[in-house]
């Protein structure tokens, strides 16, 4: 029983860890980008809650479309799309205001630069590999079974 309450748990963690580091990137944008602003921590929660459901559902969409742009330019079709969805959602929640695409474009790009230095200095330990490794038979130091014999992906 405790095992499936750890792998429920799993998932809601990492939720809420991509939420937070939504939030303070979109707060460093709003902090750093004049562009950018928000009136109350609810409309801050609001836009980080649509960033997140845009990201999940529409940019991988975007990205499908636009993958030949987004190779021939080597990646900068991504902040495109991010500029866009940002903007998207200053479009979208009142109280959260982009004032343009110049804007919505630095914005993404400290939303996406403030991510990448929190990923790099904290790596995340609840990874799909860490989990399946506590709850398999066979965990190092136990007898009967090695380790390496398993390809995890």
């Amino acid at each position: 029983m405790e095992r499936k309450t750890a792998t429920v748990r799993q998932p809601v963690l990492r939720l809420l860890q991509s939420w937070l580091l939504l939030a303070v990137g979109v707060l460093m944008g709003a902090a750093i980008v004049p562009g950018i602003a928000y009136d109350t921590v609810g409309t801050l929660v609001l836009v980080v809650v649509l960033l997140s459901l845009l990201n999940a559902v529409l940019k991988p969409l975007l990205v499908l479309f636009a993958l030949p742009f987004i190779v021939l330019t080597m990646g900068f079709g991504i902040l495109l799309i991010n500029a866009v969805l940002l903007l998207l959602a200053g479009q979208l929640v009142p109280g959260f205001d982009v004032s343009g695409f110049g804007s919505a474009f630095l914005g993404g790009l400290v939303i996406s630069l403030v991510g990448l230095l929190i990923n790099v200095l904290m790596p995340m330990e609840l990874s799909y590999r860490a989990t399946m490794r506590h709850g398999r038979p066979g965990r190092p130091g136990q007898k009967g079974r090695k380790d390496d014999d398993v390809i995890d992906i």
